[in-house]
């Protein structure tokens, strides 16, 4: 499988988003049948970037959406005191951790967790619900209605 390293070279914003659009196209990567993926990407997407690619950007977060947003989202999680958190895969949208969810998949907080071990658990099942998030799309089973998501 083709791959490529794009350095930001202290580029920002658009600036920086032209250099992944310029890459995605070299690889066919269209706004109209391709998936642009992230995971641990820790960047904001221009806003002209999302509408390029809309509802054809999906991304993971270590939380049940719309709960604990952004960064240290299992800290926050802990901080609350809930009892059950988890991951969400989700369109990208212009907001942070903000597009509609797709995929969900609940963790139980244990007596005695600390971020790190939460992390682990949680890590575990965005491993399982990513791919599939994947598989589903490639299959053309999701269907976006506003903001809600039906799967087929």
């Amino acid at each position: 499988m083709p791959t490529k390293i794009i350095s930001s070279d202290g580029l920002k914003g658009w600036d920086y988003d032209q250099k992944v659009i310029a890459a995605l196209q070299q690889y066919s990567v269209t706004p109209q049948d391709g998936l642009v993926c992230l995971a641990g990407f820790m960047r904001i997407i221009s806003p002209k970037f999302v509408r390029q690619y809309k509802m054809r950007i999906i991304n993971i977060h270590p939380a049940l959406l719309p709960s604990f947003p952004g960064l240290h989202a299992q800290k926050q999680a802990l901080d609350y005191g809930v009892r059950v958190t988890g991951c969400t895969v989700h369109f990208v949208n212009e907001g942070v951790d903000s597009g509609p969810v797709i995929l969900q998949r609940p963790v139980c907080v244990m007596d005695g967790d600390d971020e790190e071990t939460l992390s682990e658990r949680i890590l575990e099942q965005e491993h399982l619900l990513y791919p599939e998030a994947v598989r589903l799309f490639g299959e053309g089973r999701i269907k976006v209605q506003g903001r809600r998501i039906s799967i087929s």
